[in-house]
């Protein structure tokens, strides 16, 4: 029965989650309220707030995945790996596979007038920002067993999110200007090359996992 509820859970907090997208995509996030979330879905006011705290939780509904992304691959890197390595190659992936966090797809250009928009989205996908950053920085230092006040840990970490984040406007901006999936794609993946390139010993040798 646990399982059972779990599901109809996860169903209707997704049911929600996609009501609320298809009527911010077509009105914008500031026209549409809760309570017509909730009529539209067809459940309470009460409900949507148990599954969403925010409205801006509605339209960023994967926030927590965002976040431990890059940490995670840190974690998982592979024997001889360095966490930049890890980073890198986890973003080119996504990249080559169209990952959806990536902004490859057809209609992006919605999302992105939608969530640009808004300022208090703006404003959460700026926190958005700084928490994966501070999250990546605690994932660093503790695997690198940085000291107290070495602040490595949080300069790389604050490198990797500006590059990510860059990457990501890329596709922002192909979106807009229309530009064929591909184009856009290979753009991405030539400043992910170049910014490799131009980062230092450092920075790629940091945290590196040993080999067996």
């Amino acid at each position: 029965m646990a399982g059972l509820r779990e599901r109809k859970k996860r169903q209707t907090r997704q049911l929600i989650s996609d009501v609320a997208t298809g009527l911010f995509l077509e009105r914008g996030f500031d026209q549409v309220t809760v309570a017509e979330v909730a009529e539209a879905a067809n459940v309470s006011v009460n409900t949507v707030y148990n599954y969403f705290p925010a409205k801006e939780d509605l339209f960023l509904d994967r926030e927590d995945e965002m976040v431990e992304r890059p940490s995670e691959r840190v974690r998982n890197r592979e024997p001889g790996e360095s966490a930049a390595e890890a980073v890198l190659r986890g973003l080119r992936r996504d990249i080559i596979e169209r990952r959806p966090w990536t902004g490859l797809s057809e209609n992006y250009d919605r999302f992105v007038r939608v969530a640009f928009g808004s300022a208090s989205l703006v404003a959460r996908l700026m926190r958005m920002m700084n928490a994966t950053s501070e999250r990546l920085a605690e994932t660093l230092a503790e695997e690198a067993e940085e000291k107290p006040g070495d602040h490595v840990a949080e300069l790389i970490a604050g490198q990797l999110m500006s590059l990510q984040a860059e990457v990501y406007r890329t596709a922002g901006h192909g979106a807009m200007e229309r530009r064929p999936l591909d184009e856009t794609a290979g753009l991405m993946l030539e400043k992910l090359d170049v910014a490799q390139s131009l980062m230092s010993p450092r920075v790629l040798d940091y945290a590196r996992r040993p080999l067996p």
